[in-house]
């Protein structure tokens, strides 16, 4: 299966956007666990191209929770405590339930 280019078509290859959704991209297929790396990653595939740079923010901000905690939330195994319920994580979890 090939990855979505998260460079836009006329995009230069040095273009930091790109950059960063490639390393975003990198890190969301190698978290360390593999359910995490099925559901965090297909998360990014899907959007990668759509990503704004606040949901890039807000992404990033998700990617350094603890891997455990986000399997217990993204699969609904446990509920996504209130001090941790960001729009980001809720489309995370969202998107592993549709």
């Amino acid at each position: 299966m090939t990855e979505p280019d998260p460079i836009a078509p006329g995009a230069l290859p040095h273009d930091p956007s790109a950059v960063r959704r490639k390393r975003l991209l990198f890190r969301a297929t190698h978290r360390g666990t593999f359910e995490n790396d099925l559901m965090i990653g297909g998360f990014v595939r899907a959007h990668l191209t759509s990503l704004t740079e606040a949901d890039l923010e807000a992404l990033e901000a998700v990617m350094e929770m603890q891997d455990t905690d986000l399997a217990e939330w993204l699969t609904g195994r446990q509920p996504i405590p209130t001090e941790d319920e960001t729009p980001m994580l809720l489309r995370l979890r969202d998107f592993q339930q549709r």
